[in-house]
C-alpha cells in the first residue's frame, strides 16, 4: 500500500513513511539511526524505557458500553471504566499526533492454535518497540500479509500526555485506555513495552472464557512422552527460570490459552527478568540474550551488561523470540497437562518446597494466587508482606477470577490433571533469618513432579494448611521438606504459620457468596 492508502487504513490525516514488518535486521538499522539503543557485549541491543520501568496498572480503563462489554467486565480497581467521549478525544490526539510522520506497523498473530487465532495490529513510532512486539507475538509469513485484517488494534502514542486527564476522571497524564466495541486500544505517556503485550493478554483474557477457553498466566513445557507441565506464578516466583528446562521442550513462557485440544502459547517470543542473571544456574536463558535479543534497562557500562545492578530498577527484562531457547516446541502448542504447578515465592518462610493439592484445595490457591515479598528495602524493615493476586495475574483478567476458575476446575477433573504447590522462597525462617530455596533443590521438586516419583511417597499432613507434604524425595534432604523441621524456633514457625493462615483466610472472604459456588474455604487453611 502506499502512504496515503496506509493512511486512509489507519484513519490518520497523512504519513510520512509506514515500515510494515521489518526484519531484525532492519529493524537494528532503525534504532541505530535513531539513537534508541545501546549495543552489548552479549550482541543484544539494550534500550532504556524512561520513567516507567514497569507498568501503569491504574492508568488501565476500559470504555464503558453496558449494553455489550459491559455485561461481562468485572468492573473495579482492576478493570475501571471511562466515557466514550473520553476515548473519542484522546483517540483523535492519537491520531493527530501521528500525523505527517514515520511509524512503524506490526501486523501478526496472538495465540499459536489457528481455530482461535487473533489478528493482532501495533502502531508505533519507536522502532525498539517495533522490535518488542516482533520479538513478542507470533511472526507471519510474508504470504500472511497480503489480505491481513487486524481485529484488535494497538496505537502507541507513548510521547504524548493527557493534559487533561482530571478534567477526564483519569489517574494521572498517562493512559491505556481499551475500546472493545471498535477492537482497539490507545497508549500514552508511558514508553513501557509491557504496556502493549499485556494489553494483548487482557483481550485474549476478555475474548477466550467467553467461548469456554480457558486463558492463563503460566508457563509450560512438555517432556518426550508428550507429558505437558503448566507453571503458574507472580513475578519473581521462577515461572520463566523453571519451564526453561534442558531436558523438556519449552511451549512458552507466560502466556497460554486451554482447549479440546489442549495448550497453546498466545505468543511467539519470551519476556524474562534478568535481575541477578547468572549464566551458570540459568543458562538457557542467558545464551537466548544474543543477537535480535531486546534488553529493558538494564545497566550497560561501555558495553558491558551487569545484571546485578539494581539502580534503574529491579524489573529489568529481555525479550527474544522464542526460537533463541535451545529446547523449544516448534509449534508451541502441547496436549491437555498431566501436571500444574503453583509457584509461590514465600517469603515467610511458612510453605513447604513442594506439597500435593486436592482439586479443591487447587481451586483456592488458584483463586488466592499467593506470593510475598519483603516490605521494603529501608533499614530495620524485615517483615514481608502478602501479596493475593487472583488466577496468578489478576491484574490481567478483564472478567470476573471465578469465571477462569470454573473452567480449570472443569479442565482438572475431566483430564485428571495432578496439581502441586512449590515454595520458590525462603526455608528455615522468616526473611532475615531464612534463606531462598537452592535453585538445585526447586528444581530437583519439578523433577520429581514431573517423572512421577511424587506419586510413589509416602506423604503427611500439614498442621493448619491441611496440604500434603512428601515425607521423602530423592534429590532433596528429607529434613527440609517439612518447614518446621528447618525452624530453630519452633514456636516461632507455628506463630508466623498462624499469621500467613489468617491472611489467606482474610483475603478468600470476597470469595464466598451466597450461592457457595466458590466457597472453597473448608480446602484453605483453617484456624
Amino acid at each position: 500500500m502506499t502512504e496515503q492508502d496506509w493512511a486512509k487504513e489507519l484513519d490518520i490525516k497523512s504519513l510520512a513513511k509506514v515500515y510494515r514488518n521489518l526484519s531484525h535486521d532492519e529493524i537494528y538499522e532503525h534504532e541505530k539511526k535513531n539513537g534508541e539503543i545501546t549495543d552489548t557485549n552479549l550482541g543484544s541491543a539494550a534500550v532504556d524505557t524512561g520513567k516507567f520501568t514497569g507498568r501503569s496498572p491504574k492508568d488501565k480503563f476500559f470504555v464503558r458500553n453496558d449494553e455489550k462489554s459491559g455485561k461481562y467486565l468485572a468492573w473495579g480497581a482492576i478493570n475501571k471504566p471511562t466515557d466514550v467521549k473520553v476515548y473519542d478525544e484522546l483517540f483523535t490526539k492519537v491520531k493527530d499526533h501521528f500525523d505527517g510522520k514515520e511509524v512503524y506497523v506490526f501486523d501478526g498473530f496472538c495465540g499459536s492454535n489457528k481455530k482461535t487465532q487473533k489478528n493482532i495490529r501495533f502502531v508505533s513510532e519507536l522502532a525498539w518497540q517495533h522490535h518488542f512486539v516482533t520479538n513478542m507475538f507470533i511472526r507471519p509469513e510474508a504470504s500472511d500479509l497480503d489480505n491481513f485484517k487486524p481485529e484488535f488494534t494497538v496505537y502507541n502514542a507513548c510521547k504524548i500526555v493527557d493534559e487533561k486527564w482530571q478534567e477526564h476522571n483519569l489517574n494521572s497524564e498517562v493512559f491505556v485506555i481499551f475500546n472493545i466495541e471498535e477492537n482497539c486500544a490507545i497508549i500514552g505517556g508511558s514508553y513501557y513495552g509491557g504496556e502493549m503485550k499485556k494489553g494483548i493478554f487482557t483481550m485474549m483474557n476478555y475474548w477466550l472464557p467467553l467461548e469456554d477457553i480457558l486463558s492463563m498466566h503460566c508457563s509450560a513445557n512438555v517432556g518426550k512422552a508428550g507429558d505437558t507441565a503448566l507453571f503458574f506464578g507472580l513475578s519473581g516466583t521462577g515461572k520463566t527460570t523453571l519451564s526453561t528446562d534442558p531436558h523438556r521442550a519449552l511451549i512458552g513462557d507466560d502466556e497460554h490459552g486451554w482447549d479440546n485440544d489442549g495448550i497453546f502459547n498466545f505468543e511467539g517470543g519470551c519476556y524474562a527478568k534478568t535481575i541477578n542473571l547468572d549464566k551458570e544456574s540459568e543458562p538457557e536463558i542467558y545464551r537466548a540474550i544474543r543477537r535480535d535479543a531486546l534488553l529493558e534497562n538494564v545497566v550497560v557500562n561501555d558495553g558491558e551488561v551487569d545484571f546485578d545492578d539494581v539502580s534503574k530498577t529491579e524489573n529489568t527484562r529481555v525479550s527474544y523470540p522464542i526460537y533463541h531457547i535451545e529446547n523449544y516446541e516448534p509449534t508451541t502448542q502441547g496436549g491437555h497437562p498431566k501436571n500444574i504447578i503453583f509457584l509461590s515465592y514465600d517469603a515467610f518462610g511458612v510453605l513447604p518446597p513442594v506439597s500435593k493439592l486436592t482439586k479443591e484445595q487447587a481451586m483456592y490457591y488458584f483463586l488466592s494466587g499467593y506470593t510475598a515479598k519483603v516490605a521494603g528495602t529501608e533499614r530495620g524493615v524485615t517483615e514481608p508482606s502478602a501479596t493475593f493476586s487472583a488466577c496468578f495475574g489478576e491484574a490481567f483478567m478483564a472478567l470476573h477470577p471465578t469465571v477462569y476458575a470454573k473452567l480449570l476446575g472443569e479442565k482438572i477433573e475431566k483430564h485428571d490433571v495432578n496439581i502441586y504447590l512449590v515454595n520458590t522462597g525462603l526455608s528455615g525462617g522468616a526473611y532475615g533469618v531464612g534463606k531462598r530455596m537452592s535453585i538445585k533443590n526447586t528444581r530437583a521438586c519439578i523433577d520429581a513432579i514431573l517423572d512421577g516419583s511424587l506419586s510413589n511417597v509416602e506423604y503427611e499432613t500439614m498442621p493448619m494448611f491441611n496440604i500434603q507434604v512428601p515425607k521423602t524425595m530423592h534429590g532433596v534432604d528429607s529434613n527440609i521438606l517439612n518447614p518446621k523441621n528447618t525452624w530453630e524456633d519452633k514456636a516461632g514457625y507455628d506463630a508466623t504459620a498462624t499469621k500467613l493462615a489468617g491472611l489467606f483466610v482474610k483475603n478468600f472472604k470476597k470469595y464466598i457468596v451466597d450461592n457457595n459456588d466458590y466457597d472453597y474455604t473448608k480446602a484453605g487453611p483453617q484456624l
